[in-house]
C-alpha cells in the first residue's frame, strides 16, 4: 500500500510540474492548523515528511497573518507558535492581521504565480482551493501526509489551455500578415481578401498550413518474409546436372590431383628378359 500511495503522489506532482510548471525545491505555503497537527503525530521535522511526499527537496513558508493567529490562540499553541517562527515567512500586504483564510488567498492570487503547495487541514479552505487551478493540497490524517488527485476544474481548465495553444492569436495573424506572406496563404487557400476575414476562418481550425508544412505520408505496412534463418535449406535433386568448368571437368574434380599407378619394377624386367621375335 505505501508503495501505491508513493506513485500516486508522484503521478500529481508530475501533473502540476508538467501542467503548471512546478519546479524543485517545492515551496510549499502551511497554516496554523497544519503546523499543529505535525507537532502533535510527531511528523518532524517537518521538511524531511514532505520532502518523502513530494520526492525533491521542499521550502517551508508561512505568514505574519498566521503566525497572529496563532499567537491568539494562547498556550495550547504556543509550541506550534515557536515552529512558525522559524521557518520562513511569505510577503503579504496586510497591515493589519487578518484571518488565514483570506491571508493565504491573497498570497496565492488567482493563478498562484509562486507555485505554492498548500498545506492545511481546515476543510473549507482546502475545498474552496480546488476550484483555483494550479494549487495542489497537502493535508495530514493521523501519522501519514497526503496530497489531494487534481480537481475537476483543474483538468478541465488544463484541457482549455492546451486547445488555446493549438489556435493562433490575433497578434500572430497580425505579424503574419506584416510580414508580406499573403501571397503564400491566398495559394495555399487559407487567406481571404480582408485581415478580420483570415481570422475568422482560420480560428476554428487547429492546424493552418502555411504552404511549407505539408501532409503527414504514412507508409504502408506491407507483408514481410519469413526469417531465413528459421527456415530449413533446401535438399539439392539427385538428378540434376552437374556444372562443368572451363576445361569441361566436373567443379568437384577440380582440385583433385592426378595419382599416377607406380609398376613395379620386377615387370619391366620380365619384359625386357622376353626373346623378341
Amino acid at each position: 500500500m505505501r508503495l501505491k500511495k508513493q506513485k500516486r503522489h508522484r503521478k500529481v506532482v508530475r501533473f502540476y510540474s508538467a501542467c503548471f510548471g512546478f519546479r524543485e525545491p517545492y515551496k510549499v505555503l502551511c497554516d496554523g492548523t497544519f503546523i499543529h497537527h505535525i507537532l502533535l503525530h510527531g511528523l518532524t521535522p517537518a521538511d524531511k515528511s514532505l520532502s518523502n511526499l513530494l520526492g525533491a527537496r521542499v521550502l517551508l513558508f508561512t505568514s505574519r497573518c498566521v503566525i497572529g493567529e496563532l499567537t491568539s490562540l494562547g498556550e495550547s499553541h504556543a509550541v506550534a507558535l515557536e515552529a512558525a517562527h522559524q521557518i520562513m515567512t511569505a510577503m503579504c500586504d496586510h497591515e493589519k492581521r487578518v484571518d488565514a483564510e483570506t491571508c493565504i488567498q491573497s498570497i496565492i492570487g488567482e493563478s498562484n504565480s509562486e507555485h505554492f503547495f498548500l498545506a492545511t487541514q481546515d476543510s473549507e479552505i482546502r475545498k474552496k482551493f480546488r476550484e483555483v487551478p494550479g494549487v495542489p493540497v497537502i493535508y495530514g490524517l493521523r501519522n501519514s501526509l497526503f496530497l489531494e488527485q487534481p480537481s475537476l476544474n483543474q483538468k478541465e481548465f488544463v484541457k482549455s489551455t492546451e486547445e488555446k495553444r493549438l489556435h493562433m492569436d490575433e497578434s500572430e495573424y497580425q505579424k503574419i500578415w506584416k510580414r508580406g506572406l499573403k501571397e503564400k496563404l491566398t495559394s495555399a487557400g487559407a487567406v481571404s481578401t480582408s485581415m478580420e476575414e483570415f481570422a475568422k476562418t482560420n480560428r476554428s481550425n487547429s492546424m493552418i498550413t502555411l504552404g511549407a508544412v505539408d501532409k503527414v505520408r504514412l507508409k504502408k505496412r506491407r507483408a514481410k518474409g519469413p526469417n531465413p534463418l528459421s527456415c530449413k535449406k533446401k535438399k539439392q535433386n539427385e538428378g540434376a546436372s552437374v556444372t562443368k568448368n572451363q576445361n569441361g571437368l566436373a567443379a568437384g574434380t577440380l582440385n583433385k590431383r592426378k595419382r599416377n599407378r607406380k609398376r613395379k619394377r620386377e615387370d619391366k624386367e620380365s619384359k625386357s628378359e622376353q626373346p623378341k621375335s
